[in-house]
């Protein structure tokens, strides 16, 4: 049975957490969510993209641009991974998002930055934007409307069928 969270005077269904990130990462997500939705973004973490990669975080905003947000919990994280790269190919605009205290001169300066903790975040540094094409950008959009959709479904039927999907 899925937890119930209050927001406002709304029972919404809390979605598990699924191991796979520290506490650190969890917190700087959290706060990278709430700056994304200060700027209008509304974001569904760890979306699958196409190729098998999970984006930390996938954002889209009211006029349709999609951002990526690479989460770094840490200097060794973040020099072990060189999957970011590719999620260019995704986004219009690709991000790290990182502690207040990670030293963001090492992250590479042709990508945003933003910095979070668990209470909340902010855009230090604006991506470049790479527009996406026509024919990608309707793939994310469906892509991050289904997840999302099916993660709502799956949240208020934890013993349904849509497992598979996520």
């Amino acid at each position: 049975m899925a937890r119930i969270a209050i927001i406002g005077s709304i029972e919404v269904p809390e979605l598990p957490v699924d191991g796979r990130q520290s506490p650190m990462a969890l917190a700087i997500r959290r706060g990278a969510g709430r700056a994304l939705y200060q700027h209008g973004f509304v974001v569904v973490p760890e979306l699958v993209l196409p190729g098998g990669r999970r984006a930390d975080l996938a954002a889209i905003g009211a006029k349709g641009e999609i951002w990526i947000v690479e989460i770094k919990s840490s200097v060794v994280d973040f020099q072990v991974d060189g999957k970011w790269p590719s999620y260019r190919a995704h986004c219009d605009r690709l991000f790290f998002a990182v502690a207040p205290d990670f030293p963001a001169e090492i992250l590479p300066p042709d990508t945003g930055l933003i910095v979070a903790d668990a209470y909340g975040g902010a855009l230090v540094r604006e991506a470049p934007e790479h527009r996406l094409g026509t024919v990608a950008r309707k793939a994310m959009t469906f892509l991050l409307a289904r997840t999302a959709s099916a993660r709502l479904h799956q949240a208020m039927d934890p013993d349904g069928i849509l497992a598979d999907f996520l």
